[in-house]
């Protein structure tokens, strides 16, 4: 039972894990029930004395969410919304990627990781921010959307990206934390290389990533070539334009050493021309990045819409002509889920007010 009075044990880092005479191995212990075992109930640690248990259900609670509404597509798409503790919601994204002859097990399994309930930068094709932003999540909340999807999935997740609800680089006091137990062996021991982080372009937040230790992948929102384009798109673009965003991202990888992505969703008779294909490219070149093609995902309440194929390949051939290191399209799997972030989370939010009223 979810008790908001109580701490959550998983928001505090293992070394602070401490209580009256607790041993090392007990930590240890608990350790692996949450992180390997996925074990969100204190009660279920068997090899704990019970004196043990129930102390540590006196003073924290473990589970920061209950699952409020999980959808499969027919792409095996799964999405899940989740109930925190002080009844708001979020969600996530659990994207499976086959190979193979059909009926062949996923080879691969990414979630995608909400880092706020809502968002306060107002992206024009996304639905997280309609409702504005509620608050960050804490680090306890974000490490329980990967333990529980695992639990879900029934196997582990291979690849995290942080492009669910929430603007990642908003909320680094509580992700740099949970970025530190996902890469841990002694907690979710997934590497570096396995995670991406998407900004929408948080120039100062840029910069302070680049510090973080681990070779975390990182994916720029885009979306326009020209500030003109993109400010239809992203209103951050205001705050810092193209010019500070681009030279951030090229500390960044002085910084780093590390190649990161360019993410263009495409929309149709806004930012899908051929004069914005050939700027993507010359990006592309400038920072040595991949590209990301991703045809625009309808949204309730929001009147753009997808381009047609034909528009789209021939932006995608025309961005190729300009020779940058990597270009891919990347199809939107569970259009049949309400797959795109935060339009679940809005349509139970809706509900519930209607029924309040």
């Amino acid at each position: 039972m979810m008790n908001l009075n109580k701490p959550l044990l998983i928001d505090l880092p293992p070394e602070n894990w401490r209580f009256d005479d607790l041993p090392s191995y007990r930590v240890s212990q608990i350790q692996q029930w949450i992180f390997e075992k996925g074990t969100l109930q204190f009660e279920e640690m068997s090899n704990l004395p019970a004196n043990l248990r129930e102390r540590l259900q006196e003073e924290y609670d473990l589970n920061p969410m209950e699952i409020a509404r999980a959808q499969g597509s027919a792409d095996t798409t799964q999405k899940f919304l989740w109930k925190l503790r002080d009844n708001q919601f979020i969600e996530s994204v659990l994207i499976p990627a086959t190979e193979g002859t059909k009926g062949v097990r996923a080879s691969r399994m990414t979630l995608c990781v909400s880092t706020q309930v809502g968002c306060a930068l107002g992206c024009k094709f996304c639905a997280s921010g309609l409702d504005g932003l509620k608050r960050n999540l804490s680090t306890g909340e974000i490490l329980g959307q990967i333990i529980l999807a695992r639990k879900k999935a029934g196997r582990r997740i291979d690849n995290l990206v942080f492009m669910g609800m929430g603007e990642p680089l908003a909320n680094l006091p509580a992700l740099l934390p949970a970025l530190d137990q996902i890469l841990s062996p002694n907690g979710l021991g997934i590497g570096a290389r396995h995670i991406t982080l998407s900004t929408s372009g948080l120039v100062p937040k840029i910069l302070e990533l680049a510090k973080y230790p681990a070779q975390i992948r990182l994916a720029i929102s885009l979306h326009g070539g020209d500030d003109e384009t993109r400010r239809k798109i992203m209103p951050i673009n205001d705050r810092y334009p193209m010019k500070e965003l681009l030279g951030a991202c090229e500390k960044f990888i002085e910084m780093r050493k590390k190649m990161i992505t360019l993410e263009y969703i495409l929309i149709k008779g806004v930012n899908d021309d051929i004069k914005q294909a050939k700027l993507l490219a010359e990006h592309a070149n400038r920072l040595n990045a991949k590209v990301n093609l991703i045809p625009y995902n309808q949204v309730e309440g929001l009147e753009w819409e997808r381009p047609s194929q034909e528009q789209i390949m021939a932006f995608k051939n025309k961005v190729i002509e300009g020779k940058p290191p990597r270009v891919t399209l990347r199809m939107e799997k569970g259009h049949d889920i309400d797959a795109a972030c935060g339009q679940l989370r809005l349509r139970e939010k809706t509900i519930e007010d209607k029924v309040a009223l």
